[in-house]
């Protein structure tokens, strides 16, 4: 790129210039997607001239002039990023989706010569072996152990034949990521169910609202649609009274990437595999499963299986009871048919009604979406001592996005925190958290940008969207995330928030689940939406007595997928050859009830083909669980669900401190011991179950 190019995209591009708006956030309002391409060349540009500078440089390594000096590179090719993976996500288009397939090649062979540049692991290396010596703190200590770490696990000490093998295999692996998530993206916006008058039996006013919405967001006002935003596909196999409708809702659902056509994932799932089995055994694993595993608290396959396995026997043995309990329920109401998958959900809820007096369409009208986030947000003041207020000033992407100011205890300001919680065709399915900028107090303290996005239907005609106890649980875990980026107080970048260890970032998320089934919380934020009134107590109390109700389900759906995973990544040759073929035969393997479905089949399972994140992981939820499970019992014991006490040992080992403490310490730090694993069956209710047939 000549000076002058460079010299026009800056003064016009706006992802290159000084940000002129309300603490520096991206100027959502004037960014287009042909503004991308060329801030991420410059961006790739400055980054590796300033890696250049750090790797020839003629002093002596030292942790200033090599491993801070590693922190402070490529700081506007994550700004730019930032900004493009979140429209990416949440608010895409044609453009911004074919402008993808080009930036992961990119950023793959950007990443592939840092990430192995021998003279630079070279300095890393030095400097670790010579660590004791160095006088580091605490936080450089760790810093300096997860970047030398980093860039091994990269292949930064492969000789060169190696290293340009797992480049090729780096590139290729990108490429079939963001095919892989285009693809399941696609098959959900081709496909939804118009609902005639007569096919809304059994569906809630408050679900015919948001299914009118989710016809208007397509442009289809006047109709009402079920769409395969899971937000939109369970409450329907949930209450819709027509089975064959359920039927075709379930197969759109649960096809989703596997249908034969244009979005077919089976034989990307197949190429990756491979790919990343090649990876690992270059990286002197025995397959990929192991190498992704030794840099987690789990450390090996077999711990994790060991976890997987204990859960299943109780779970599928309480699965197995309810089944039999919701056959004969049919019997009981004349149905001369088998239970299917597309019935389960329907008929537990009948059944939970029946035993337990509740359904969930009694507590949606407590549960308004602005009650939810404003009982999350106070239960973080009464944690933590920060405090909220709206934004209208701050550019978004999308006018459903709402941003708050956060301050602390002083009254100085500590975050942002963007809300998008509307499902719509440009936002691919599920709930996440991220970030455009990350908490570091290197050069002076930066405050985060962090997002949440949900996938909740909106409400009709200005209805308020009214949450089921699943998605408020969603709202809180996400939230939970959130304030691991927002809490964040660490110096160093690569340290910052969520930067942990996959089987720990998911106990900030759930173990905040926990406060949002307290009566405490509901007595005071559950109030309907038309009438103010607060959560009767009797329907308080069914509510918190049914929520063990149906774990065997839960547990099995979730766990089965997490088996799944781990083998698809320790047996990847014969996954790869018929990935159908290979999880029947898993699932048999495990005796899954025919009538419970994965929670992600493969071909959708975007956790660990859309990326590699989870990717022989997903048991981190479960692993996670264990900790949270027990770490919410810290409140339990201390009388108070807020005890000042209990919160800043959560907030100083847990939440603030980032990836600048080793996990287990950190647990151990706030707990005082290590976690007991048996809270986690006790939380679902699985202990003293009785044993599967």
């Amino acid at each position: 790129m000549s000076d002058t190019t460079a010299t026009i995209d800056v003064q016009s591009n706006p992802l290159l210039v000084a940000w002129e708006t309300p603490h520096q956030t991206p100027p959502f309002d004037a960014i287009q997607p042909e503004h991308f391409l060329p801030a991420f060349e410059r961006a790739f540009a400055d980054h590796a001239a300033e890696i250049n500078a750090i790797s020839h440089d003629p002093a002596e390594p030292d942790f200033a002039n090599t491993i801070t000096a590693l922190e402070r590179s490529g700081k506007l090719l994550s700004k730019v990023a930032a900004v493009f993976y979140d429209l990416v996500s949440a608010n895409s288009n044609p453009a911004i989706l074919e402008i993808d397939k080009d930036v992961s090649l990119r950023m793959a062979r950007h990443w592939n010569p840092i990430m192995m540049n021998a003279v630079l692991f070279g300095r890393i290396a030095r400097l670790h072996d010579n660590r004791k010596s160095l006088a580091l703190t605490a936080e450089e200590q760790r810093l300096l152990e997860r970047t030398y770490t980093r860039f091994r696990r990269a292949g930064a000490g492969l000789d060169d034949e190696a290293k340009a093998q797992m480049a090729e295999i780096n590139e290729k692996l990108a490429q079939l990521g963001t095919t892989f998530s285009h693809h399941v993206l696609g098959d959900e916006q081709d496909w939804f169910l118009e609902l005639g008058e007569d096919d809304r039996a059994g569906l809630s006013d408050s679900y015919v609202a948001a299914a009118k919405a989710a016809a208007d967001e397509r442009g289809m006002p006047g109709k009402a649609i079920v769409t395969l935003s899971r937000s939109s596909v369970e409450p329907f196999l949930q209450s819709s009274a027509r089975r064959d409708l359920r039927e075709k809702v379930f197969k759109a659902f649960t096809a989703r990437g596997d249908n034969g056509n244009a979005n077919d994932n089976n034989t990307v799932i197949g190429e990756i595999l491979k790919l990343r089995e090649e990876a690992a055994k270059i990286m002197g694993f025995a397959n990929f499963a192991s190498y992704r595993l030794e840099d987690s608290m789990a450390k090996t396959p077999e711990a994790v299986r060991g976890l997987l396995e204990r859960v299943w026997k109780p779970a599928r043995a309480k699965a197995l009871a309810d089944r039999d309990a919701l056959q004969a329920l049919i019997a009981e109401e004349g149905g001369n048919f088998q239970l299917e998958a597309w019935d389960w959900r329907y008929y537990a809820e009948k059944l939970r009604q029946a035993k337990a007096n509740f359904d969930d369409a009694a507590i949606k009208p407590y549960l308004a979406l602005d009650n939810m986030i404003a009982a999350a947000f106070d239960c973080a003041t009464r944690l933590f001592g920060i405090t909220f207020s709206e934004r209208k000033d701050i550019p978004v992407w999308h006018p459903d996005v709402r941003v708050w100011e956060i301050t602390d205890a002083q009254g100085r300001h500590k975050a942002l925190f963007y809300g998008d919680y509307f499902a719509r065709s440009s936002k691919r399915s599920g709930a996440w958290m991220t970030s455009l900028r990350d908490q570091q107090k290197l050069d002076g303290d930066t405050a985060p940008l962090i997002i949440n996005v949900c996938n909740f239907a909106k409400g009709a005609d200005g209805q308020p969207s009214l949450l089921s106890p699943d998605d408020a649980r969603t709202l809180f875990h996400e939230f939970g995330h959130g304030l691991h980026g927002i809490l964040s107080n660490v110096t160093y970048p690569s340290l910052s928030g969520t930067s942990v260890f996959t089987d720990f970032v998911e106990l900030p998320s759930q173990l905040y689940e926990h406060w949002q089934e307290r009566p405490e919380v509901l007595q005071t934020f559950a109030r309907h939406y038309q009438t103010g009134e607060p959560l009767p107590q009797d329907l308080l109390e069914r509510f918190l007595a049914a929520r063990r109700f149906n774990q065997g389900f839960a547990t099995v759906e979730f766990v089965s997928s997490a088996l799944i995973d781990l083998e698809f990544h320790t047996q990847p040759a014969a996954a790869s050859q018929d990935v159908r073929a290979f999880e029947k035969a898993e699932l048999d393997k495990i005796g899954m009830p025919r009538e419970i479905a994965l929670r992600h089949r493969p071909t959708q399972f975007g956790h660990i083909f859309s990326g590699d994140h989870y990717a022989a992981g997903y048991y981190s939820y479960m692993w996670s669980e264990v900790m949270d499970a027990d770490a919410f019992g810290a409140f339990e014991e201390a009388g108070n669900i807020f005890d000042p006490a209990v919160a800043k040992r959560l907030h100083d080992n847990v939440y603030s401190s980032g990836g600048s403490v080793d996990p287990e310490a950190a647990y151990v730090a706030f707990r005082g011991r290590e976690p007991e694993p048996d809270a986690l069956l006790r939380r679902r209710g699985l202990l003293d179950v009785p044993k599967a047939a």
